[in-house]
């Protein structure tokens, strides 16, 4: 367990106390193959918080069990911006929480092309207010590119709960 799982615990607390609701969390994981939630989970009462992960490897899952449209991993392909909001929404609705993570990306050593190299990943996050999709090119082998885009998305998760409590959020 690092600090940073520690940091989102605590920034989940103090939105219930500011707010009094309790956000809730899920991913939607590809090429992390669930390491984000394993992340989540190492943390002491996180089942407050976090409800589940789908680990959505190939494209038919991406499809059947996200909501991923057919049409988005054709013309844009797997490993792509729109890819990892889909999947975000997508597991939002799955599993019903407040904020859903997704990560689509090619940990390596194959399945690059010229234009999508080994290290490139997309983070999605949607919530309630925004989807968004961040892009990441991490240079490392396979286990360090997925420790890297882990890493990353719950960097751009704690970023997402500061907005959220901070003052210039509150309504």
């Amino acid at each position: 367990m690092t600090n940073l799982e520690l940091e989102i615990a605590s920034l989940i607390r103090e939105h219930r106390t500011k707010r009094g609701k309790l956000l809730t969390i899920s991913t939607a994981e590809s090429a992390t193959g669930g390491r984000i939630a394993d992340r989540l989970t190492s943390v002491p009462g996180s089942s407050d918080y976090f409800k589940g992960s789908a680990v959505a490897y190939s494209n038919e899952a991406k499809i059947n069990l996200l909501g991923v449209k057919k049409e988005t991993l054709e013309k844009e392909g797997a490993v792509s911006p729109r890819t990892a909001i889909e999947m975000a929404e997508g597991g939002r609705r799955l599993l019903g929480t407040d904020i859903c993570l997704s990560t689509t990306g090619i940990a390596g050593p194959s399945g690059a092309s010229p234009q999508k190299p080994v290290g490139l990943f997309y983070i999605g996050l949607a919530a309630g207010d925004k989807s968004l999709s961040q892009k990441h090119t991490f240079s490392g082998n396979r286990e360090e590119n997925k420790k890297d885009a882990s890493e990353a998305a719950l960097s751009l998760l704690k970023q997402y709960l500061l907005q959220q409590l901070s003052p210039q959020s509150e309504q």
